[in-house]
């Protein structure tokens, strides 16, 4: 049973390269195509969204700790009358229930969210400069315990936690990442990568993609679109958009796990069979750094993120059944946060091909609209017959 995802969807002038923080880690098996490896002593099952994970509970423990200074340094800053917000937060310190849990989310809407979202998270963050000056909103980013985003909020969330809780200013500076000078279907301009031209781009992304599908997985418009967004949020030296780069790679970080950042979330909403648009009751689904679900009564139950692709029936994996990694890649789950069919079609007519491409394109787009192949594929459906605990 398939189990397919779409999300609701709504030039940077590069001098520099990112700072080599370390970043989400390459440690997918086998590129792109997720693989078979060995399961750990623990093999993973689906759990019911009664509760949160294991994971989030004691992350937040650690995290929560890390805003309490950030907060009263915001707080104090603005100096809100009558309440005294250092002596607050210290006399709750002891109690993290009563301190405020500060969530920030970013909109959907292509490339506007995304550097519309981008402004705004700029502003927040106490390591643009400034930004802690007297009425400024810096460290209300540093104050906050998620960070969530769908569609072209879902990129920006990504562009920033993929390439290690980067700063906006870093990604504006960068020579890697964050050019829209050209359409992301003419592929990156080719000064800063070995690809040269169009075809030789697109023939990466069908290398990528086709990899997947000879792995014995189904694959759609959305890993192309995927694969394609990672030339522009991901940033690596070796200039192929990062196909080994997974989503859950970021619990793995050293300063995620000390809580120095918020826990990222990226949103999708599901579509089912059949359907065209996706309506207001559809269910929404999660990914964060450990796990993809929804606490949607439909499904009410999350998967652990690294082994996705694995066949799970009835919560659990058969002893005689391997587990898969690699099925999470970065680009695959920020291509699945967006709408992939309609910003596809949106982005040929802004682009310099000629247009007998133009016309190919969106003659192929439209037809696999029509056969619902502009959505991302979720099979084996970790959700199948569920028997979550």
């Amino acid at each position: 049973m398939k189990l397919s995802l779409l999300a609701l969807a709504a030039g940077v002038a590069h001098a520099a390269s990112i700072p080599a923080y370390p970043r989400a880690l390459p440690n997918a098996p086998d590129g792109y195509a997720p693989a078979n490896v060995s399961c750990p002593a623990t093999r993973p099952s689906i759990r019911s969204a009664s509760s949160l994970s294991s994971n989030e509970t004691e992350w937040l423990k650690i995290r929560r700790n890390e805003t309490l200074q950030p907060m009263k340094d915001l707080l104090g800053r603005l100096n809100l009358t009558g309440f005294d917000a250092t002596s607050y937060i210290n006399k709750h310190s002891s109690n993290i229930s009563n301190i405020p849990n500060i969530a920030v989310a970013v909109s959907g809407g292509g490339y506007r969210a995304l550097t519309n979202g981008a402004g705004a998270i700029k502003a927040f963050d106490s390591r643009t400069s400034n930004s802690t000056n007297t009425g400024q909103l810096g460290g209300l980013l540093q104050s906050a315990t998620y960070l969530a985003g769908l569609s072209g909020g879902g990129w920006l969330v990504g562009s920033v936690y993929v390439n290690n809780f980067t700063t906006i200013s870093d990604l504006q500076a960068s020579d890697q990442v964050w050019d829209f000078t050209t359409s992301i279907l003419e592929g990156p301009p080719a000064k800063h990568l070995q690809i040269l031209s169009t075809a030789e781009y697109w023939n990466e992304l069908l290398k990528s993609v086709g990899s997947k599908k000879d792995a014995g997985f189904n694959t759609s418009l959305t890993d192309y679109w995927g694969r394609a967004l990672s030339y522009q949020f991901i940033n690596v030296t070796t200039d192929d958009g990062g196909p080994n780069y997974t989503w859950s790679s970021i619990a793995l970080v050293d300063n995620f796990k000390r809580g120095q950042m918020p826990l990222p979330i990226l949103v999708a909403d599901g579509r089912g069979a059949g359907e065209i648009i996706v309506g207001s009751n559809s269910t929404v689904y999660e990914f964060n750094p450990w796990e993809f679900g929804s606490f949607d009564p439909t499904v009410y139950g999350f998967a652990p993120l690294e082994f996705l692709g694995s066949r799970f029936e009835n919560g659990e994996l058969s002893r005689s059944d391997s587990c898969v990694r690699g099925f999470d890649n970065a680009g695959f789950v920020m291509g699945t946060s967006s709408s992939l069919f309609n910003q596809f079609l949106l982005q040929i007519n802004s682009t310099s091909l000629p247009s007998l491409l133009k016309s190919a394109f969106t003659d192929i787009l439209e037809d696999l609209g029509q056969d619902n192949d502009d959505i991302a594929i979720y099979e084996p459906n970790p959700f199948y017959h569920p028997n979550a605990t």
